[in-house]
């Protein structure tokens, strides 16, 4: 027994040396680390890299003063010019759209007077830089029509097709291969970090289901919200929904209506109705995600950051000197964080791409 109390004694002063505070330190530079280690395709020197690993030891500290739960870690991204490729020459719906009604050869005769005009108006747009008011939801609704009758798998059978045409701007890349991959680092990061990552665009809710199906940005179709169009059955014909019982022979299709453009205010009221809190971390490139950065960072309960990517680079990007600068200068006026494209990440799309 006295050989065992020494023993216990010993091991006991061999420990006392490894304090609770030097356990934490340990664990605090191993996340540091960690999060550094995932954000591998950022510059040493990138300001927002370093605000969002801060960020992040803070938040899951459980002994500090800015932790906060799991289940309230909720961060939401924009779609394009955030994730993934803005524009070559225009969005990726607006291009869906051209090629349905203009060059899509089993449906090109069968598009209305009004989907061939918006269609020529983005065309106009991609040759003149020539601005129409209404056009985002004009598109929206051509989109809808012009999609009307499918089912939801036809739907998305059909943009996987699209997906593999070649990016007219780029060597090496398909137009469904845009993704930023410093900012996909960021995704997985967050989620590393018990965050839940929400998608939240303005192009339609099913295309951007259809961009991410299949790709790297691990976030499921339950997480993305959108702009939306009517989903009915094939069987239900005019019924109101309220008059009508799904049977069981029924297939969900397009309704051929389009219900709402998910951009500026309408992301925040969106925000609210499908996640039912308010996020902690927003991530967006335009002044189309500037009411959802706000709403993100006023009047929290819970230390927020709203990060702005800023298109700087026309040498590996379709980037706009002019426009990044109006976002760093706006980075600026409400306190969100800039990301350079430029500056901040070694590579955009990946080894293999180039731009034209």
């Amino acid at each position: 027994m006295t050989v065992i109390l020494a023993l216990l004694m010993i091991v006991s002063l061999l420990f006392a040396g490894c304090s609770p505070k030097e356990d934490a330190a340990a664990t605090e530079n191993a996340d540091v680390k960690s999060a550094e280690e995932m954000l591998s395709l950022w510059t040493a020197d990138a300001s927002a890299k370093k605000a969002l690993v801060d960020y992040l030891q803070a938040v899951s500290d459980e002994s500090g003063a800015d932790f906060i739960p799991v289940e309230d870690r909720i961060a939401v991204f924009d779609l394009d010019g955030t994730l993934f490729c803005e524009t070559d020459p225009n969005y990726f719906d607006y291009t869906l759209l051209v090629y349905r009604v203009l060059e899509d050869p089993d449906y090109k005769d069968k598009a209305s007077d009004f989907e061939k005009e918006v269609a020529n108006k983005i065309v106009e747009q991609n040759e003149t830089g020539a601005k129409f008011d209404g056009l985002e939801v004009d598109h929206g609704k051509a989109i809808a029509s012009s999609f009307a009758g499918m089912t939801i798998t036809q739907f998305n059978d059909y943009i996987q097709e699209f997906k593999k045409q070649p990016m007219p701007s780029y060597d090496g890349m398909l137009r469904g291969d845009g993704w930023y991959q410093p900012m996909l680092e960021v995704v997985s990061c967050l989620q590393a970090y018990g965050f839940t990552v929400y998608v939240v665009s303005g192009t339609d809710r099913f295309i951007v289901r259809g961009i991410a199906d299949g790709s790297p940005l691990n976030v499921p179709p339950r997480q993305i919200i959108g702009s939306d169009e009517t989903v009915v059955t094939k069987d239900q014909g005019e019924a109101d929904g309220l008059d009508y019982v799904y049977d069981d022979d029924d297939e969900l299709v397009l309704g051929g209506d389009f219900i709402v453009k998910n951009l500026k205010m309408n992301k925040v009221s969106i925000i609210m109705q499908e996640i039912g809190q308010q996020p902690v971390l927003s991530f967006g490139n335009s002044t189309g995600d500037s009411s959802m950065a706000e709403y993100v960072t006023s009047s929290n309960p819970y230390r927020s950051l709203a990060f702005m990517l800023c298109c700087d680079d026309t040498v590996r990007e379709n980037g706009n000197e002019e426009k990044a600068q109006k976002m760093a200068d706006l980075c600026a006026e409400f306190d969100w964080v800039p990301i350079s494209m430029k500056n901040d990440w070694t590579t955009i799309y990946g080894d293999g791409v180039t731009k034209k």
